[in-house]
């Protein structure tokens, strides 16, 4: 299973959005490399849920329901399905993985405008230790 980071606007579609309707279609994503992230989910795979430019934080869980297919008419981009898990128990700020040392290399630090990211075993279970001790911001 691989693990990742997908960001949405909650003020677009937000964590309570993909609650309430079950799943969505990840679709519009127009980045090259996220393209390439998104092509390469499996289903089963996770995903941290991050609120970009409102809140800033990594507030969920997801899982990959169903792999890509195409989106659009124009270009290679693709799309994937995705369901909602479970809420972090804590909301894990962008701040707070930043100054997290041990975080230094993850992609959302890295790469601050990539919306489709990687996220290494080891980040993975230093984000939910993070949400889970309310160290998270």
């Amino acid at each position: 299973m691989a693990l990742w980071l997908m960001k949405s606007e909650p003020d677009v579609f937000s964590w309570d959005d993909l609650v309430r309707d079950g799943s969505t279609e990840w679709d519009g994503v127009r980045n090259h490399t996220a393209a390439r992230n998104l092509r390469d989910m499996r289903v089963g795979d996770r995903a941290f849920f991050y609120h970009s430019n409102i809140g800033k934080e990594i507030v969920g869980i997801a899982e990959i329901s169903r792999e890509w297919q195409k989106d659009g008419d124009e270009g290679n981009w693709v799309s994937v399905q995705v369901k909602p898990v479970e809420p972090l128990p804590t909301p894990v700020t962008l701040k707070a993985v930043k100054a997290e040392p041990r975080l230094a290399e993850m992609e959302l630090v890295k790469y601050s405008r990539l919306s489709v990211a990687r996220v290494s075993e080891a980040e993975w279970t230093i984000v939910l230790e993070m949400a889970r001790t309310n160290a998270g911001g």
